[in-house]
C-alpha cells in the first residue's frame, strides 16, 4: 500500500553527475547525468506521501504538500527559472496513502485530485487552462459513491479519453468505480455503470494497472485482501480488456461479467491468506514476445518468502521462480507498512534483453539480469536510475529517506527527463510522531539525460 513558494526559491547551479552501467553482454555503458537542478520548495519531511511532477509543454506542474502540510501546486515556464504558486485550502495529516494525483485534459485544463482515505472526494479542476491559480473545487463527479474514496488515479483509454478510477470503500470491503470525461461539457460520467470488481463485503481488490501492453490490450492484475491487516491478501488475479468496458481472462480467453467476484476471476495462484502475497508488489510487465509478465512473492514450502513471475503463454498461466532466497519475511498488520522486499515490473530493454529491479532487507538490492525463457535471475546489471547525489541524504535528522516521483507527463528536450526529489521520515502506520519532527526539506526538479557508450574490448 501503498505508497508534491516563491520565499523559498533557489537557484542551483548546473551540476554534471556520471552514474555508470557496466553491460558486459553487449560492451556498452549506461551513463546517467545530472543536467540541471532547480528547487521547488520547502516541504513536510515527517512522513512520505506521493507528490505528483507533469511536464506538459509549455509549462511544467508539481503538486505537493508544504511546509505546513498544506496543498500547494507550482507552475513554471519551462525557459523560466522561478516558480508561481497556488495553495489549495487542504491540510493533510499523518496517512501515507494521501498521495496527489495530477492530470492536464485535452483543452488543456488541470485535473487533481488527492489526500484521501475512506474520505470524501477531493477533486479540483482549473477554471482557466494552464492556470494553476485558478483551480476550483468541484463537491462531486458523478455524485455518488463518493464518499469513502481512497486510490485516485488519472489515466487515458482506448480511444485517449480521460478516465479517473479510485476505491470505493475500505479495505476489506471496497469497490473500484470507473469515471470518464467529457471533453465538451466539461462533466464526468461512469464508464462503467457497475463497479470493475465487487468484494461482496467480504473483501477488496488491490490493482497494478491497467496498463496498456503491446497487444493492444489493457492488463490488470490484482490481490484480494479480507480486512485492514495486510496479512489477510490472497489469490493473484488477472483481466484483459481491449476498451476498459469489456473484461476477457487470461485463462481460454472467457468473458467477464461484471463487477469481477472473487468466485469467477482469473486466479493466477491461490495463494492463500497469510502465504505471503501482498499488495504493492505485484508488478505488471512483458517480454521480448511482448507477453504480460506478472511478478509477486509468496513463501515456500520452507516458509521463505520467494519472488515469483507468472507469464501467460497460449491463454495459460505458467509460473516461475525468480530466485532463492533463504529468509521470510513476516508482514502483517494496519496502516502504510515499510516493506522488507521491493519487487519492479520486468521490462525489455532496448536491446532486447529483459530486467527487473528489486530491493532486500538482508540481501540488497539492484536489478536482475532476466533469462527469457525461464524468467529467472541470471545475473545483475549495474544500473542506477538517478544520479548520486540524488541518494544522498542532505538532513541531519536521524531517519530521513530520499523520496522521489517521476514525470508523468512529456519532456521538452529530446533525451531529457525529469524528477523530483525530497527527503522525509519513513511511514509511521499512518499514527502521528511525538516530536522532535525533522525540519521541512527542499523539493527538487532533477532534469535527467542517459548516454549509452560503446566499450571497446578488454577494457
Amino acid at each position: 500500500m501503498i505508497e508534491n513558494i516563491g520565499r523559498y526559491m533557489n537557484i542551483i547551479l548546473l551540476i554534471f553527475t556520471v552514474v555508470t552501467i557496466i553491460c558486459a553482454q553487449n560492451n556498452t555503458i549506461e551513463r546517467t547525468e545530472t543536467v540541471d537542478t532547480l528547487d521547488i520548495a520547502r516541504v513536510w519531511a515527517g512522513h512520505p506521501v506521493g507528490f505528483s511532477l507533469l511536464t506538459h509543454v509549455p509549462y511544467q506542474f508539481v503538486a505537493y504538500y508544504d511546509d505546513k502540510r498544506q496543498l500547494t501546486v507550482a507552475q513554471r515556464l519551462l525557459t523560466a527559472r522561478t516558480w508561481t504558486y497556488h495553495i489549495l485550502p487542504v491540510v493533510t495529516g499523518w496517512d501515507s496513502h494521501n498521495y496527489i494525483a495530477l492530470t492536464i485534459d485535452d483543452d488543456g485544463y488541470l485535473h487533481l485530485s488527492g489526500d484521501m482515505h475512506v474520505t470524501p472526494l477531493k477533486y479540483y479542476r482549473t477554471i482557466q487552462p494552464l492556470n494553476v491559480a485558478t483551480f476550483h473545487r468541484f463537491d462531486r463527479m458523478v455524485g455518488t459513491d463518493e464518499l469513502r474514496v481512497t486510490y485516485p488515479r488519472f489515466l487515458r483509454g482506448a480511444q485517449k479519453q480521460l478516465i479517473f478510477t479510485y476505491r470505493d470503500g475500505g479495505s476489506g470491503n471496497g469497490n473500484e468505480i470507473y469515471n470518464v470525461y467529457d471533453l465538451k461539457m466539461k462533466l464526468w460520467k461512469r464508464l462503467l455503470d457497475r463497479p470493475l470488481t465487487d468484494g461482496e463485503g467480504q473483501r477488496n481488490a488491490y490493482f497494478d494497472g491497467p496498463i496498456e501492453g503491446p497487444d493492444g490490450y489493457f492488463h490488470l492484475a490484482w490481490v484480494w485482501r479480507d480486512t485492514p491487516d495486510a496479512a489477510t491478501n490472497h489469490d493473484l488475479s488477472y483481466a484483459r480488456s481491449k476498451d476498459l468496458i469489456n473484461w476477457r481472462t487470461g485463462t481460454a480467453n472467457q468473458s467477464l461479467t461484471l463487477p469481477i467476484k472473487l468466485k469467477d476471476c482469473d486466479i493466477i495462484d491461490s495463494v492463500p491468506p497469510k502465504g505471503g502475497i501482498i499488495n504493492g508488489n505485484v508488478k505488471l510487465g512483458f517480454d521480448t514476445q511482448g507477453r504480460v509478465l506478472i511478478s509477486y512473492h509468496k513463501h515456500d514450502a520452507q516458509n521463505n518468502t520467494q519472488p515469483w513471475t507468472a507469464r501467460l503463454e497460449n491463454n495459460q498461466w505458467y509460473k516461475y521462480q525468480i530466485t532463492d532466497w533463504p529468509w521470510h519475511w513476516e508482514f502483517g498488520g494496519f496502516g502504510t507498512l515499510q516493506f522488507s522486499i521491493h519487487l519492479g515490473g520486468v521490462t525489455k530493454q532496448d536491446d532486447g534483453r529483459l530486467i527487473q529491479g528489486y530491493s532486500h532487507t538482508r540481501f540488497g538490492g539492484g536489478t536482475w539480469l532476466i533469462d527469457p525463457q525461464n524468467l529467472s535471475a541470471i545475473g545483475k546489471v549495474q544500473r542506477q536510475t538517478t544520479s548520486p547525489e540524488m541518494s544522498r541524504i542532505e538532513g541531519t535528522f536521524p531517519g530521513l529517506r530520499v523520496k522521489t516521483s517521476e514525470d508523468s507527463g512529456k519532456s521538452d528536450k529530446v533525451g531529457i527527463r525529469y524528477m523530483i526529489r525530497w527527503e522525509t521520515l519513513a511511514s509511521n502506520f499512518d499514527k502521528p510522531r511525538p516530536e522532535p519532527l525533522p525540519s521541512p526539506s527542499t523539493l527538487r526538479l532533477y532534469a535527467l539525460k542517459t548516454i549509452i557508450e560503446n566499450v571497446p574490448n578488454g577494457r
